[in-house]
């Protein structure tokens, strides 16, 4: 057992020719000139606000060509930005709430909705399943510019303007992700569904037990990816809700925030930023494999 463990070491082992060396050398400072700016956003948020406001100051008073400064540790490290932000100015926490509201409504109607629509359109064959598909893969292609006065119309016809419901529905139904689920499981083995049938298992009962454990990757790409989106969702919240700024999601307001209150912008950054760090954190293999693997199919 010890002599197959050598060998495989030793067949892993690759010798670092100068093309692998360089190579590692521009992905670290590729990596560190992308992580820079989350790490300076999370450092600076314990910086006191006095220092970090007079830092923001400076931003228009340096010469083209001249390099800013940058600020790597505070005169004292400082908690009175959170004390501020969190329990001094609830509006924060407000429209927080509302980016997590309409961010879970979103979630939870995409898992009630999409996979059923992709194990549709991957397992089933019936009269117009062609259309229908082709018709969401040219959604897919169209940016929300070009979508923007047919969805504005239909909410006012339903009746939905100005409400939560205008910013959540259309992006239940997001083509982009009924199209990526159903790439995936157009690629799951007809015999699988043969077998268990066989076996007396029902439509119903193939989706629950066999698809979705089998889709369980491409499903945590699609719920990591789609919570980007509705995390940082702009465009819309400003069309559906333009009449009702209390309704509005943080990813809208928080430029506002931070233009009016410069002490408190980095804090308010790095509150903004923690959630998708997590989630990508937890969801990174998924999304990882679950791209991969759509792609291969």
């Amino acid at each position: 057992m010890t002599v197959n463990t050598r060998d495989l070491r030793r067949h892993h082992r690759r010798p670092l020719r100068p093309g692998r060396i360089i190579s590692y050398i521009l992905l670290t400072i590729i990596c560190a000139v992308t992580l820079l700016p989350i790490v300076l956003t999370f450092l600076y948020s314990f910086f006191p606000m006095s220092e970090m406001k007079a830092y923001l100051e400076t931003r228009n008073n340096y010469k083209e060509g001249q390099w800013m400064d940058i600020l790597l540790s505070p005169s004292m490290v400082s908690l009175r930005q959170y004390y501020s932000l969190l329990i001094e100015k609830p509006v924060y926490l407000q429209l927080f709430v509302n980016s997590a509201l309409y961010t879970l409504a979103i979630l939870l109607g995409q898992a009630l909705v999409i996979p059923m629509m992709a194990y549709a359109l991957s397992r089933f064959k019936f009269r117009g399943r062609d259309a229908l598909f082709f018709i969401i893969l040219m959604l897919m292609l169209l940016p929300f510019q070009v979508t923007m006065a047919p969805s504005v119309l239909t909410m006012r016809t339903l009746g939905l303007m100005n409400t939560q419901w205008a910013v959540i529905l259309p992006m239940v139904f997001s083509p982009f992700y009924i199209f990526l689920v159903r790439q995936y499981m157009v690629g799951i083995p007809g015999d699988l569904f043969e077998a268990a049938m066989m076996d007396g298992a029902g439509t119903w009962r193939c989706y629950m037990h066999m698809v979705l454990p089998i889709s369980k990757p491409i499903l945590g790409a699609a719920a990591a990816l789609s919570f980007a989106d509705s995390w940082n969702m702009v465009e819309q919240p400003l069309i559906y809700l333009s009449n009702d700024q209390a309704r509005m999601p943080l990813s809208v307001m928080f430029n506002q925030l931070s233009t009016n209150e410069p002490g408190i912008a980095f804090t308010g950054a790095a509150l903004y930023i923690l959630p998708a760090l997590l989630l990508y954190t937890y969801f990174h293999e998924d999304i990882l494999l679950g791209i991969q693997l759509s792609d291969m199919k």
